[in-house]
């Protein structure tokens, strides 16, 4: 198969980013490190940072639930009001969303420098008995990583779902502001609010994974 030019010109491209992007975070750890802030203490704040976003992540979820089965209860002279609520509420979710899925690359990210900086390390031994030791503290701490962040994920899939039944709410409210049109989406609500619990669910054992998680590493 032969490539045109351009495809040449976009892989030499997107290998650059690659490379000056890994560049930049060698040298914002290196930076760190001779504060005193080591790759384990960065990992830590960034699992915190996640539980914590993906706490008003459940938060947001679940006001949009509450504007949503509010807005079918109400009159026809208050949608238009009340649909802004909605719509804030659909915008604000969203934006935790996203917010979590950067939390998870960076996660992500020092974890991998991390395990290559500490795994390369362990050549630097004499002792046996003490590289030993390392090795195993390494593969422990790198099983517990690997079950955290499959729970992190886990409940990071969990988000794209829910928002797009809720997008799909908001478009149709958006051209149907009728007490008639409105009507019809009150079978949705079950839905939507089994969604929510799912999610919620999913974000707490998520949470609870990080706390234990964060205290085999302190």
């Amino acid at each position: 198969m032969r490539f045109s030019p351009s495809y040449y010109v976009r892989l030499l491209l997107i290998l650059l980013a690659t490379a000056s992007l890994s560049a930049c975070q060698s040298a914002y750890y290196g930076a760190m490190e001779k504060v005193g802030y080591v790759k384990r203490d960065i990992l830590v704040d960034r699992v915190e940072a996640a539980a914590e976003t993906q706490e008003e992540v459940k938060e947001e979820f679940q006001s949009a639930y509450q504007a949503f089965n509010a807005l079918l209860q109400l009159e026809s002279t208050e949608l238009e009001e009340r649909y802004e609520t909605l719509n804030d509420a659909y915008e604000d979710s969203a934006a935790k969303a996203e917010e979590l899925s950067d939390r998870v690359d960076s996660i992500e990210s020092v974890a991998d420098a991390l395990f290559d900086e500490w795994q390369k390390e362990l050549d630097q031994y004499t002792s046996k008995t003490l590289r030993d030791s390392s090795a195993r503290k390494l593969r422990t701490t790198k099983s517990r990583y690997q079950q955290y962040l499959k729970s992190l994920k886990r409940s990071e899939a969990k988000v794209k779902p829910v928002l797009a039944v809720f997008k799909d709410q908001v478009l149709f409210l958006k051209h149907n502001l009728n007490a008639e049109k409105i009507s019809a989406l009150k079978g949705e609500v079950g839905r939507f609010d089994s969604d929510v619990k799912g999610l919620v669910r999913e974000m707490d054992r998520s949470i609870a994974q990080a706390k234990d998680f964060i205290q085999g590493l302190e």
